[in-house]
């Protein structure tokens, strides 16, 4: 990485910036990534429980996959093998933005399937009260700040691979800002 006026590799970010940010990015990225493998080698772990607990927006729309056992096979399917691969783009720095975007919609879900509001109450074990504001929201807004910053071209294989950095390149009209 160059360090210039405009911070390092022109992003305007210092050395500490880049690194706290590329370091977010791997911790979020290996927690998705170890949640998903958790998921995929417990032969016992499903979904159904979660959504069928639901109870707020979309709560009957939750319950009704939940007694689905086609819908959470697929459920189950995706939510495992989602969590894995978004986990695995944040860790390698490949298809990062695709990868936060993927991320913040999957906890986006998980928020609305059990919000931390007061009067729904869940089965679910929480290692804490929260009053709004739970861990789930955190790490979404977490992955909007890695999104609006330009970790992507930092860090990881799509910063090593110039063919890559270079389709975005032309992809864009002249004199457009990145």
């Amino acid at each position: 990485m160059k360090l210039s006026d405009s911070g390092i590799d022109g992003t305007g970010l210092n050395k500490y910036q880049t690194w706290a940010l590329i370091a977010l990015q791997i911790l979020i990225g290996w927690h998705f990534f170890y949640e998903g493998l958790a998921k995929l080698l417990n032969p016992y772990w499903s979904s159904a429980s979660y959504l069928g607990e639901a109870e707020w927006w979309l709560g009957e729309f939750f319950r009704n996959l939940a007694a689905s056992p086609g819908a959470i096979s697929a459920i189950d399917f995706l939510n495992a093998w989602g969590l894995t691969l978004i986990g695995l783009a944040l860790i390698i720095g490949l298809l990062s933005r695709p990868a936060l975007i993927a991320g913040m919609v999957l906890l986006l879900l998980y928020f609305v399937a059990a919000p931390p509001f007061p009067g729904y109450s869940y089965a679910i074990p929480a290692e804490g009260s929260y009053l709004v504001v739970n861990k789930v929201l955190i790490e979404f807004m977490a992955m909007g700040v890695l999104y609006a910053f330009p970790t992507h071209r930092l860090f990881g294989l799509e910063r090593l691979m110039p063919w890559f950095g270079a389709a975005k390149a032309q992809s864009k009209p002249q004199g457009a800002v990145q």
